[in-house]
């Protein structure tokens, strides 16, 4: 399915698969109907092998876990990166370009997860019935990540809260980016159903 078309196809396997029957009924050319038979066969073999409708729908510990490495695996550069504590600073100092880069971590996130289309993924269960779940926990555990391995590695010591909070930031932006990435990419079975 491409959601370009601004629309979801509804139809599923078995409807399908009726309609190939219906079709293989009507046609008179033995090798119309060959070929129909021909799709029915790769259309079983695709929805036995779970490559019809894979659709990311869950978000499980094991998301969780991918969302934290993807968060390590971009953030440790940036650990070590002596920019980052100068542009937390400035961010400090311009606190509206820090609702502006938290706005951009959101946005990649979202964007990341949803419009990139490197994964179909579903919007399952939404707190208070709007807001996904599965950024939620990806900025949630990218900030966690970025506190916790800043503050372990000694990059803040939190004696200026406010600007260590924004020296944070930076850190963030990028693990969410990377906890986004990591979150969907690797695409197992265990968080992709059918539907």
């Amino acid at each position: 399915m491409s959601r370009s078309t601004g629309r979801r196809d509804d139809t599923t396997i078995g409807e399908l698969y009726e309609q190939l029957e219906t079709l293989e009924e009507t046609v008179d050319d033995p090798a119309e109907r060959k070929e129909v038979h021909r799709t029915m066969t790769l259309v079983d073999r695709l929805s036995h092998n779970g490559m019809v409708n894979r659709v990311i729908t869950q978000f499980t510990g094991k998301d969780k876990a991918e969302a934290f490495v993807g968060s390590i695996i971009v953030g440790i550069p940036l650990l070590v990166e002596d920019g980052v504590i100068e542009i937390g600073a400035f961010l400090a100092e311009t606190p509206t370009f820090l609702v502006a880069n938290m706005a951009l971590a959101v946005s990649l996130v979202v964007g990341i997860l949803y419009v990139a289309d490197f994964r179909e993924v579903q919007i399952n269960n939404p707190y208070f019935g709007v807001i996904p779940r599965r950024p939620v926990w990806v900025l949630g555990i990218a900030f966690v990540t970025a506190t916790t391995m800043m503050t372990l590695w000694g990059r803040v010591a939190w004696d200026e809260p406010w600007v260590n909070l924004c020296q944070v930031s930076v850190v963030f932006t990028g693990m969410a980016i990377g906890g986004s990435l990591g979150d969907i990419i690797p695409g197992e079975e265990e968080h992709v159903r059918s539907e």
